[in-house]
């Protein structure tokens, strides 16, 4: 006879407090499997198999899977497809329900979608809940019922309610650990049967420093300084709660709040507007005429272009994982306006290395410095890599960390000039626009 059990199916929210998901199914009356499944169609995508990211998650599993042990059971892991693997699940489980928390990004609504259609043909609930941002799908529209598609109204909005209705937390207690299924602890896959390699990041129980959050609006936007979050990857995995980020910000500092709410913004757009995932969210911008040359685009990939703080940001982020936010928007800048390549190129290059890529904000941000997404900067707004330079790193301190050989032969010449690629671009983008 097989045992009665509630799966609850781990995605974006790798943690056992605060998840909104993993709460409902303690609740529930069976006892409750949890499980993480590896999904081939996510993996084969990854060509380097020193991925940063899949160890990152594999090391968050094995401190889940921890905790379980010491309250006598285990975190399930599987590697295929999805859908296959459930329905392997349910060959073996009575199974109940399915608990998990939504995802917005279209292949994961699509998968969700066929697994709800799976589970309800053979009379079984699947259930998502909102856990991983504060207001999701439809919680914020604008009067006339159609989603916001510019930001500042949006976070007014999005404040508003929010004092309106605050939100319960979702903790997880010692106590309800007993709802679990009683099983022996089981190891994890391994990274080497999921067909990857260690590398060298180190995932630790993610904190909120107050001292760094009460000073963020002072010094994010210097590079050289250790002043940001560096929670991008612990939001993005979910090893950290959103509400506890937000209520965090809401006491000690406003703009890493509004930080916050741009994630949410990009989410809603992505939902809301799915197109934009490969297409521009103004049309008209899918009409410029980029060089998209390779040569140029090799060299802004290795951190050659002569720019110091565009090579400085692009071999900071092909050795560690990370850049920081201000040099990604001259980053950015520079491939779309000064070497006239395609913001997908770079888009696409961003979700290959980030440690923190996430579909849904490496799209919005990239469109936003090209123009072409809603809310974005004016096509006239072309980043000048000195001038920020001046501005944000001055005494070149974190240029020189990343940029050893600037100031010698090795370093190589400016690939174009600055007011050169600046009216090229200014013209590619009437051009295209239909402007005087």
């Amino acid at each position: 006879m097989k045992t009665k059990v509630t799966l609850y199916w781990f995605r974006r929210d790798l943690r056992l407090c605060d998840n909104v998901a993993l709460n409902a199914a303690l609740n529930s009356p069976y006892p409750v499997l949890p499980i993480f499944i590896f999904d081939d169609t996510i993996l084969n995508q990854l060509d380097d198999k020193k991925d940063r990211r899949v160890d990152y998650i594999h090391q968050a599993l094995q401190a889940i899977n921890q905790q379980l042990a010491d309250n006598q059971t285990t975190l399930c892991t599987y590697k295929g497809i999805p859908i296959h693997i459930f329905k392997q699940l349910n060959a073996a489980y009575d199974i109940q329900a399915v608990y998990c928390n939504r995802d917005y990004e279209p292949q994961a609504i699509k998968r969700d979608t066929a697994i709800y259609d799976y589970f309800q043909s053979i009379g079984i609930s699947f259930k998502a809940f909102k856990d991983q941002v504060i207001f999701d799908k439809s919680d914020i529209l604008k009067a006339d019922g159609t989603p916001y598609t510019v930001y500042t109204p949006y976070s007014h909005k999005w404040k508003e309610l929010l004092r309106q209705k605050p939100y319960a937390g979702s903790q997880t207690n010692s106590h309800s650990f007993a709802n679990f299924l009683k099983l022996t602890s089981l190891p994890i896959i391994s990274l080497e049967a999921l067909g990857f390699v260690k590398t060298a990041i180190r995932y630790s129980q993610p904190s909120l420093n107050e001292k760094l959050i009460a000073d963020y609006h002072q010094h994010r936007d210097y590079p050289a300084k250790n002043a940001t979050s560096r929670l991008g990857i612990a939001i993005r995995f979910g090893t950290i709660s959103i509400r506890q980020c937000v209520k965090f910000a809401q006491q000690h500092n406003q703009t890493w709040l509004s930080e916050l709410i741009w994630r949410e913004f990009f989410m809603q757009i992505l939902y809301h507007f799915p197109q934009v995932a490969t297409q521009s969210f103004k049309p008209k911008y899918d009409l410029i005429s980029w060089r998209n040359d390779v040569a140029d685009f090799e060299k802004w990939c290795k951190g050659q272009t002569g720019y110091p703080l565009v090579d400085a940001g692009i071999r900071e982020l092909n050795q560690t994982g990370f850049m920081h936010n201000r040099v990604r928007m001259v980053v950015a800048s520079f491939l779309c306006k000064h070497l006239l390549i395609d913001w997908r190129w770079g888009e696409a290059y961003f979700a290959s290395k980030l440690d923190d890529y996430d579909l849904a904000a490496n799209n919005g941000n990239w469109q936003w410095v090209a123009g072409s997404g809603c809310d974005a900067t004016p096509y006239f707004r072309v980043f000048n890599p000195q001038l920020q330079t001046d501005k944000f790193d001055k005494n070149q301190l974190y240029i020189k960390k990343w940029v050893p050989e600037l100031d010698t032969p090795q370093y190589p010449p400016p690939m174009v000039d600055h007011a050169y690629a600046r009216e090229r671009a200014l013209n590619s983008y009437r051009q295209a626009l239909g402007s005087a």
